[in-house]
């Protein structure tokens, strides 16, 4: 049994810290495991009384600290310690698997030419840098983000994400491990940024 989406009740899509709705893609939903824990349902498809975080890691923190899944949940419920970093790690996970599907589907490409020719022809949405890569292939990418803003008169440069390692994604992707990757307009590449945004929220930046 999954839930839809668009029948669960408002306080399930409101954040039990600052008690303001939001949009189910802004929120992380949260329901009581099998075990008596706080599972993260990242897809928002596991059945039972759920509640929401709002996608900020020091939310989620206060949410622990203060006890506050057990009374939403309404059941004697252990929210662990490190369920913050489980949160983590459910999404970087969702991102990498993401980013595989949209490679297959061609519509996430790598290396350092290939995108910069993605951006300077408007096939780019994304940018995508490992967090170790090198400031200079960084540089270059980042000239064509602003060359094309300028020629086609944008408000802002398509956007760039760093966060992850190359170590880290080789370990979770693979082969499909990059230093410089673009993301490329479709469904699929939309869905890597989607799922880039919500983690570089998460971690507290801006999406």
């Amino acid at each position: 049994m999954t839930v839809d989406e668009d029948e669960l009740p408002m306080n399930d899509r409101m954040c039990i810290v600052t008690r303001e709705s939001g949009p189910a893609d802004a929120l992380i939903r949260f329901v009581a495991g099998p075990d008596g824990t706080v599972v993260p349902d990242l897809k928002r498809q596991l059945p039972g009384r759920g509640c929401s975080v709002k996608a900020d890691r020091k939310l989620v923190e206060q949410a622990i600290k203060k006890q506050l899944f057990a009374r939403a949940l309404k059941t004697d419920v252990k929210a662990l310690p490190e369920l913050s970093a489980q949160v983590d790690r459910l999404l970087v996970t969702q991102l990498t698997g993401m980013m595989n599907m949209a490679r297959k589907a061609g519509q996430f490409i790598s290396g350092t030419m290939k995108v910069d020719d993605a951006i300077r022809t408007g096939r780019g949405i994304a940018v995508f840098h490992a967090t170790d890569a090198a400031g200079d292939g960084i540089r270059k990418i980042t000239q064509a983000r602003t060359a094309v803003k300028f020629m086609t008169d944008e408000e802002e440069e398509i956007p760039a994400f760093q966060l992850l390692s190359y170590d880290e994604m080789q370990e979770l992707m693979g082969d499909n491990a990059f230093i410089h990757a673009v993301a490329l307009a479709g469904q699929a590449g939309e869905g890597v940024v989607k799922r880039a945004k919500l983690l570089e929220t998460y971690r507290g930046g801006s999406a």
